[in-house]
């Protein structure tokens, strides 16, 4: 159904469809193999790169059969006390009697006041209480404690069997 153009050259001859100049014409398909490539190389990045965004001070938490905290925008503040007592912030360890005026001077530059605490599970509650009362001295009032699920659920129901 596509209608050619029928040009006569100086020699009497008939041409169809030729452009002139010997040039070829552009493809009319895209090339998808670069995108595939950057696509993979991507992929493998954020594979890698994934498991290391996890903040990195090790403690062994309690096991609650409470369910997680909606996410933010903003990276969440994290205090860690260690179950040797030490104190870290994020995961540079902070000294007792430094860690108000950090957290003041944290506080200056968020616009969020939550702030997760982890503790190891072997840690006296005192401990924790202590480092509760700084956090709030520090200008965070909104605490939340993280644990690992599985659990009791004080219900009955032991969920520590079924989350296994």
């Amino acid at each position: 159904m596509g209608a050619g153009v029928v040009q006569k050259d100086g020699g009497g001859q008939h041409r169809r469809g030729r452009r002139r100049g010997g040039r070829a014409r552009p493809m009319a398909e895209i090339n998808v193999t670069p995108f595939v490539d950057v696509m993979l190389v991507l992929l493998i990045i954020f594979m890698v790169a994934a498991p290391l965004m996890v903040v990195g001070v090790p403690v062994q938490l309690p096991k609650t059969a409470a369910t997680s905290l909606p996410s933010e925008q903003e990276e969440p503040l994290t205090v860690t006390v260690t179950a040797e007592g030490q104190i870290m912030l994020q995961t540079t360890e902070v000294a007792r009697d430094e860690l108000i005026g950090k957290l003041r001077a944290i506080a200056a530059e968020r616009t969020s006041d939550r702030v997760f605490l982890r503790a190891d599970g072997n840690v006296p509650y005192a401990q924790v209480a202590v480092v509760m009362g700084a956090l709030n001295r520090g200008g965070f009032s909104n605490i939340g404690l993280v644990t690992d699920n599985g659990g009791p659920a004080m219900d009955g129901s032991d969920t520590a069997a079924a989350g296994n």
